[in-house]
């Protein structure tokens, strides 16, 4: 029985330079999960929405204010290139939520080939809407969020709630299809999620290098 340590060199030797891409609910753990696979995978971490919350401040343009995903092609012009970017390339990625809206997920997987950081494996952490409302009140009490304006009241965070079920649920269809997917109970304490990351992803790693 390998220790988590020799888990995790397995998880790196069949990840490469490869990316990870973890989707789940707002409120459901996935910068939080990310971050800390980041580091021991001794990968680079890119959210999605840190990305168009820091470029949004920038050109003052306030896509998600409302809690809607933004356009497609401002996705495709403020998110992909990061896939290229010189400091990244020897580096494998953890994605936190990268290409939610239907369609995009066919230009992630391509410029993520294309820069040497293929799609290796889509983490779903798998939440409840009410356990999320849950979490989302409970953040408001302690004022951990930050000043997000996708934050801002419940409404807006149900329009989030909303977009991923219209918008990204697709994405993780066609990710299964592919067999990318790989389903955690995000509904468990931090460290249970982590080691049920863990766990999936090194099975999957042996699986990829029984069949190699």
């Amino acid at each position: 029985m390998e220790t988590m340590e020799e888990k995790i060199e397995i998880i790196k030797n069949w990840l490469k330079t490869g990316s990870i891409n973890i989707f789940g609910l707002p409120m459901s753990g996935k910068d939080t999960q990310g971050i800390r696979l980041a580091e021991n995978l001794n990968a680079k971490f890119l959210s999605s929405g840190i990305i168009i919350r820091a470029k949004e401040a920038e050109v003052k343009k306030g896509y998600t204010d409302h809690g809607a995903l933004i356009p497609t092609d401002i996705f495709y012009e403020w998110v992909l290139p990061y896939f290229s970017r010189s400091d990244l390339t020897d580096f494998p990625l953890v994605l936190s939520s990268v290409g939610r809206w239907f369609g995009e997920e066919n230009a992630v997987m391509e410029s993520a080939k294309n820069s040497n950081h293929e799609i290796k494996a889509i983490i779903l952490l798998n939440i409840s809407e009410a356990d999320v409302e849950s979490r989302f009140e409970a953040a408001k009490i302690l004022g951990d969020r930050g000043d997000r304006k996708d934050d801002k009241d419940l409404e807006t965070f149900r329009t989030r709630l909303l977009e991923f079920r219209e918008k990204t649920l697709p994405v993780l269809q066609h990710y299964k299809e592919l067999g990318l997917l790989i389903n955690i109970n995000g509904d468990q304490p931090r460290d249970a999620v982590y080691d049920e990351i863990i766990e999936k992803l090194y099975k999957k790693a042996i699986s990829a290098e029984k069949s190699a």
